[in-house]
């Protein structure tokens, strides 16, 4: 029979689930995550749709309920990806880049959370929004159109970040109903269309059409 899916699920709703799937579950372990609700489920091990015996136990994954709180690095006069790594490798995640007038070109200035100046060393929950200001020269910098086309939302995500720009909204069409689904899916629609020499202000957003139908 095949593993059912558990990702995002209450322990009641879990407990349910198990028994109408006739498959035993056990929480070998806590994450701190904001992709899903606190003590909620966030791994399984067999995956979704793998081919179990009946009352096998699946090994399971829950959403802490009580916060990690991170230090906060100093991004302060760093080049935008030197930044972005520091963020990612202190737990914290990337939000909004906007730019002004400055002599520097993708340097931080001003690092916020909640449009608020956040100072270094102080600490904020695992998982919060880092968003920054960068300099953009003085000028009207623009850079070219990144092709997102065939990519995963991750690296997709990578590449509108390192072209200095923002990820707008992503849709997944109706393809997409698994946890599973939702990791293979990749774009095959963005705006701005991708073109040889298409260029875009820095801080603009890109908006992305996800689907796992290769057709």
């Amino acid at each position: 029979r095949p593993v059912p899916d558990f990702f995002g699920l209450t322990l009641e709703q879990t407990a349910t689930l198990a028994k109408k799937s006739r498959v035993k579950y056990q929480i070998i372990d806590s994450v701190y995550t904001n992709i899903v609700p606190r003590g909620c489920i966030a791994e399984q091990n067999p995956k979704p749709g793998f081919k179990v015996k009946k009352w096998r136990n699946i090994s399971l994954t829950i959403n802490a309920f009580r916060p990690e709180m991170v230090v906060i690095p100093d991004l302060t006069h760093l080049p935008i990806k030197q930044a972005v790594a520091l963020i990612e490798s202190s737990g914290l995640v990337l939000g909004i880049k906007t730019y002004k007038p400055d002599l520097s070109i993708n340097e931080v200035l001003i690092q916020l959370h909640n449009g608020k100046e956040i100072a270094p060393n102080d600490s904020l929950q695992k998982g919060s929004v880092i968003d920054l200001v960068l300099g953009k020269g003085l000028s009207n910098q623009k850079t070219a159109v990144p092709n997102l086309i065939g990519m995963k939302l991750e690296p997709a995500t990578d590449r509108i970040n390192g072209s200095s720009l923002n990820l707008g909204t992503y849709i997944f069409d109706n393809t997409i109903l698994t946890s599973v689904d939702t990791l293979n899916a990749f774009v095959y629609k963005q705006i701005p269309e991708f073109k040889d020499d298409a260029t875009i202000q820095y801080g603009s957003s890109m908006y992305l059409w996800l689907t796992v139908d290769s057709l």
